[in-house]
């Protein structure tokens, strides 16, 4: 019982130091991991020495990775994996085996740890892994997760938690004649093999049913307790396996990602992979010896510098060879250049097993922990580097793909909107557009995006936003407008430049992806700076306010007067009389609203072409939703009006009026 309120005790240290060291970082405007790094550093063995129960503590962290995976794979999905499967694949093995057999060679040549091959083999495979947890941390706090080099630095990782298992597997057969390592090899192989397998039954027979048999008891604690469950089950039985616990917790995720209840799991698992994240990167502090860290300072730092020299010239060439442009090679080559916390078990693993000395295997984790801390650093360096490149003439072109891979032969030529972007963002412009019968060019740079431009019919350019000929290709200097609606700030910014460079008088409309970036891209340029979320939260209101009873024009006269005071906060005085009046009205002429049709309304039974809406309203009619619940996304014309309908409409606060006195019978059809 003492045993067990020692561990609460610990618990609540590392909880309290990893909060405090958390707020002390998001005051100095630094990543919150770093605080939760130092904040174990200061309570662990080599500090205060507060923590008696390390072995428990770093048990209990596990969870931590674990549900950090998990929630990975219930919102990357196998949609996304499959978008990068070749870079995830063959540049995720390739740097794998390239770090190693380089790793090899050097220490072959220097000397290194005499002239056993296995030790070499040993060090690269601990450089070769690269760290899911700091890396997703940082882009999901970056909010660039779906970002093209999000997608791949993630790939990539899910490559490398396969091959830890691969490599826990051999470590032990290093010293063993090479038959023995083939075994080892072969039996890893298989394991993974039959892992997969059973995944891909549970994922279609058994998960999905289980999932719909929780939901129905309609309690959120049992939801819960049953998605920990699969989450720790699955993980605990691949390192039962052998192989990562990381592995499978992102594997059950997956499982979980193709069902109904997808991001009801992700919203109740969320609150769970924060705390259990602060205590894991606690944890990682906690290995970290201050003291001897600052007695081999030097060493560390040439080490350091090597590791990340080293991985970078590795793997942007890699990504490069996939034909990735350079930017996207540049910044995966920067955030996977640090060395993976689970290489800490291939260290502990390779001290047991007699390859490394106590001091070497200290070396290991000082490095792996410096790399492990610099990383945030290094991530939010990029976007100013970029930055700075873009200053300089003679980088300036290399820093983007310049030639258009594919462009539809019907470009329109003028007065057409240019839309950077077929994200959901990207998608709900391009069709909201429509609707008003604009013409639209998409850029992107997704392969599978572009092919859905293509089945859709919907004019696009295949090619880097941020390129001068991709722009020209789309006929910026002749266009009406552009939205910017990219998933990463310094892609926004450096497409906002460069569109400008082509036709200073562009009309552009921008995502912002945090308030600190509005005023940078006004000063840029743009005519408008927009936030997503803060518009959809301005959305809900609206609807809400009309359904309790307010008139519309009311409501759109005040929703309009909270979006200009809240764009206009976030900016100096001296610029806050620049916001585009046109803009403006462009917003509040698309806004969009659920309207129930009356019971008694004359236009049940009729077909939307008898309706005439638009002609006689003025609004556009975007969805219907019945009472059995199915949703028509853009009916067509002999479409029929039904008893229940919920109309989803898009018009200015006038056109809505007019359209409740049509639906009400106010307005005769003619």
């Amino acid at each position: 019982m003492q045993e067990d309120f020692r561990l609460i005790i610990d618990l609540v240290l590392v909880f309290a130091v990893a909060a405090c060291g958390g707020l002390l970082a998001a005051l100095l405007k630094q990543p919150v991991l770093l605080g939760y790094l130092i904040g174990g550093m200061v309570v662990g063995p080599s500090g205060l020495r507060l923590i008696k129960e390390l072995i428990q503590v770093e048990t209990l962290a596990q969870f931590g990775v674990a549900f950090l995976l998990f929630a990975l794979g219930v919102e990357f999905s196998l949609t996304e994996l499959r978008k990068v499967k070749a870079i995830a694949l063959g540049g995720g093995t390739l740097q794998i085996i390239l770090t190693i057999l380089i790793t090899v060679l050097v220490c072959g040549v220097t000397g290194a740890w005499g002239t056993l091959p296995a030790k070499g083999v040993f060090l690269g495979s601990i450089l070769s892994l690269s760290s899911t947890a700091v890396v997703l941390k940082c882009l999901m706090e970056r909010n660039e997760t779906e970002t093209p080099h999000g997608q791949v630095m993630l790939g990539m990782l899910v490559v490398q938690d396969l091959a830890l298992g691969l490599m826990l597997a051999v470590l032990p057969a290093l010293h063993e004649p090479g038959e023995v390592i083939g075994i080892a090899v072969l039996m890893a192989l298989l394991k993974i093999g039959l892992f997969a397998a059973g995944a891909v039954v549970a994922g279609i027979w058994l998960i999905p049913p289980l999932l719909r048999l929780l939901a129905r008891t309609e309690s959120k604690e049992l939801f819960l307790l049953g998605i920990v469950t699969i989450c720790l089950g699955i993980a605990i039985f691949t390192e039962y396996l052998g192989l990562s616990i990381e592995m499978g917790a992102f594997v059950a995720g997956l499982m979980i990602s193709e069902v109904e209840y997808a991001d009801e799991t992700l919203t109740i698992v969320e609150p769970l992979r924060d705390i259990f994240a602060s205590l894991f990167f606690a944890a990682i502090g906690m290995l970290i010896d201050p003291v001897f860290l600052w007695q081999n300072l030097e060493l560390i730092l040439g080490l350091v510098a090597l590791v990340f020299v080293g991985k970078f010239l590795i793997i942007t060439p890699l990504v490069s060879l996939f034909r990735y442009p350079l930017k996207t090679s540049l910044i995966v080559g920067l955030g996977l250049a640090q060395i993976g916390e689970f290489s800490f078990v291939l260290a502990s693993e390779g001290q047991a097993l007699g390859l490394v000395s106590r001091r070497v295997y200290l070396l290991i984790l000082g490095t792996t922990a410096v790399t492990l801390m610099l990383t945030p650093f290094v991530l939010r360096l990029v976007p100013f580097l970029f930055d700075f490149a873009e200053s300089m003439p003679w980088l300036k072109p290399y820093l983007v793909d310049d030639q258009a891979r594919d462009f539809s032969e019907d470009l329109p030529q003028k007065n057409h909107i240019v839309v950077c972007g077929y994200g959901r963002l990207g998608k709900n412009l391009v069709k909201l557009l429509q609707q008003y019968q604009l013409s639209v060019v998409v850029i992107d740079q997704s392969e599978s995006r572009i092919q859905q431009l293509r089945d859709a019919g919907i004019a696009y350019v295949y090619g880097n936003a941020v390129s001068l000929h991709v722009l020209e290709t789309a006929g910026v200097s002749h266009a009406q407008g552009m939205a910017i609606a990219l998933p990463d700030p310094a892609s926004i910014r450096l497409c906002l430049k460069r569109s400008l460079e082509v036709c200073p008088e562009l009309d552009t409309v921008v995502r912002a992806t945090q308030d600190k970036n509005i005023e940078l891209l006004y000063q840029l340029g743009a005519k408008e700076v927009v936030q997503p979320e803060f518009e959809a939260s301005l959305e809900m209101v609206n609807h809400l306010l009309i359904t309790v009873g307010l008139l519309p024009e009311v409501v759109q006269e005040k929703m309009q007067q909270i979006r200009q005071d809240h764009y206009l906060d976030l900016r100096p005085e001296s610029s806050a009389a620049e916001v585009s009046q046109y803009l403006q009205k462009v917003t509040r002429d698309l806004n969009r609203r659920w309207y129930d049709l009356p019971a008694d309304s004359p236009l049940i039974g009729m077909t939307l072409e008898e309706v005439n809406m638009r002609y006689l309203t003025g609004v556009s009619l975007m969805a219907i939703c019945r009472v059995d619940g199915e949703e028509i996304d853009y009916p067509n014309s002999q479409t029929t009006l039904l008893l229940g309908d919920r109309l989803l409409v898009v018009g200015s606060a006038e056109e809505l009026t007019a359209l409740i006195q049509f639906a009400e019978g106010k307005i005769t059809i003619k």
